[in-house]
């Protein structure tokens, strides 16, 4: 059986191959890993490369330990654009950022990436100049992931349906296709009124998951786990999405062909790729 979870994270200084044992353990099969970002780094760098080429050893690494599948999910982290203009400035944190994206993009060409995400904008209040910047370098990722043919995955404040109709617009406005839009840690908004056409990535509390399979089948699930010993499961565990779908199909909430969609289905349809067993 496949179980996807479409968003999570892992540290060398983490729990990272145990959590993927876990996973694994639980009857999971495949992972989207979104590697973390350092911004003094790339500060010092001048590219978010090491960041990336980090994130692709421990992929491969954690898949060869314990067989399984990890896809990786690469890009600037949208907070790394105020941090770095607090030591940089405004243009050269732009610059920076945008060259972030445009390595994300060489990687997805070269298939060692599935999307380029993390992007998106902060997801707390901010100043005018610095939320207008975050848009401008989204939809350059945007426009980036169209001509790469893949999907992004958007880091923002909350999903509700007006700002679920502005990424559609935004979508709209860069050529790329709405259901190449992923909104990271979404609620249950699944269906095309709700959403727009962007595809929600469901972070996987009970009550999302269940309330998103009385509605239908168009979202993938997530966990964002973020393995930080310091805050031990968030945001939820690794386990959570193939215990979340073993248990609604023990309960009779939902059937195979259900949970064949969202973790198979949906994710070779978005990110163009395979998932075999």
């Amino acid at each position: 059986m496949i179980i996807f979870d479409n968003h999570m994270h892992l540290r060398r200084d983490g729990r990272f191959i145990e959590a993927v044992k876990e996973f694994k353990k639980e009857g999971g099969s495949h992972l989207n890993f979104c590697p973390y970002t350092d911004f003094k780094e790339v500060i010092k760098n001048e590219s978010y490369m090491k960041s990336y080429e980090e994130g692709i050893k421990m992929a491969e690494e954690a898949t060869k330990k314990t067989g399984v599948k990890i896809f990786l999910t690469l890009g600037p982290y949208p907070i790394d654009y105020l941090r770095m203009k607090d030591v940089v400035g405004r243009k050269k944190s732009m610059e920076l950022m945008k060259k972030g994206m445009d390595e994300a993009y060489k990687l997805c060409i070269e298939k060692k990436a599935i999307a380029i995400g993390e992007i998106g904008r902060p997801h707390f209040k901010v100043d005018e100049q610095s939320w207008n910047d975050s848009i401008e370098i989204m939809k350059y990722g945007m426009m980036l992931a169209r001509d790469a043919d893949v999907p992004v995955i958007l880091h923002m404040e909350a999903a509700n349906e007006n700002n679920m109709k502005e990424l559609a617009k935004m979508a709209i406005e860069t050529g790329l296709k709405k259901d190449k839009v992923i909104k990271h840690y979404s609620p249950p908004l699944i269906t095309i009124e709700e959403n727009f056409g962007i595809f929600p990535s469901v972070i996987a509390k009970k009550e999302n998951v269940e309330e998103a399979f009385r509605k239908g089948t168009r979202f993938m699930l997530e966990t964002d786990y973020l393995d930080d010993i310091k805050r031990a499961g968030a945001v939820l565990s690794l386990k959570t999405v193939p215990k979340r779908i073993k248990n609604l199909l023990a309960e009779e909430k939902i059937n195979e062909k259900d949970a064949y969609i969202v973790n198979k289905e949906n994710p070779e349809k978005i990110y163009g790729v395979s998932l075999n067993e």
